[in-house]
């Protein structure tokens, strides 16, 4: 495929649409080793046993509503990116969820009850350990999937560009969650491999993902694009370093 026809292609990648947190448009073209474990199971698990949970950064809800089933009565969640909470709201509030618009962050308090929650559920979104552990009951849990600080750095290198929180890692997160009484049910780390058969997918990737590359767009990366292509042609995978981690704490 020659240069103009590549820009064109990825431009046209560069254009599509990204609702929430859902990557399907690349089923087939990103393809992600799958960590040895399954947080929507243990996710489905603690929901049997609870009776009032909330979700912390639930993007769309597209997670969440795969595992509408396991529901317990009380369901809250939490969402502050304009696009996905008007789109969860849209598509949890008629099932009876309370949708709330509240910033995530390390230090940030949350607007809930001592004791509110015997289930709080994070799925790559940030979270106050010492919040977390004010607002679980007694035996209360904490389940969180995150993505490792270091996630694809080798993907990011390609375009110059660094992870910008690599300390986000168990190392930082346990001893904080340890110091405010939560106790380790579970920790484990992964790391896999991110394939993408092909650029256009890696661009796309990278529009939806836009603080990966910070200000990326065709047009400013198309030298970093091309070497992507020449490198896929000479018959390399383009094959990137995945890492997640899994905690599980329980209040004491």
């Amino acid at each position: 495929m020659v240069q103009n026809e590549l820009l064109e292609s990825w431009k046209h990648e560069q254009a599509q649409p990204f609702t929430g947190w859902d990557f399907s448009y690349l089923n087939g073209r990103m393809i992600e080793d799958q960590a040895p474990w399954s947080y929507s199971a243990r996710a489905a698990e603690l929901m049997k046993q609870s009776s009032a949970m909330i979700d912390l950064g639930t993007g769309g809800g597209e997670r969440l509503l795969t595992l509408r089933e396991y529901w317990p009565d009380k369901v809250i969640v939490t969402e502050d990116y304009p696009p996905n909470f008007k789109l969860v709201t849209e598509r949890l509030s008629p099932l009876g969820v309370t949708v709330l618009n509240i910033s995530l962050a390390d230090d940030a308090p949350m607007p809930f009850l001592n004791g509110e929650f015997d289930l709080a559920l994070n799925r790559h979104s940030g979270f106050n350990s010492g919040e977390v552990a004010r607002i679980l009951v007694a035996g209360g849990t904490f389940l969180t999937q995150q993505i490792h600080g270091l996630w694809a750095e080798d993907l990011l290198a390609a375009f110059d560009a660094q992870p910008q929180w690599p300390d986000a890692t168990p190392e930082k997160y346990l001893p904080r969650l340890q110091s405010a009484r939560l106790h380790l049910v579970d920790l484990q780390e992964w790391s896999g491999r991110l394939t993408f058969t092909d650029v256009g997918a890696i661009v796309y990737y990278l529009k939806a993902v836009p603080w990966l590359v910070p200000g990326f767009s065709v047009e400013s990366h198309l030298e970093y694009l091309l070497r992507l292509q020449e490198r896929l042609d000479a018959g390399e995978e383009l094959s990137f370093r995945a890492r997640k981690y899994l905690i599980e704490v329980r209040k004491f």
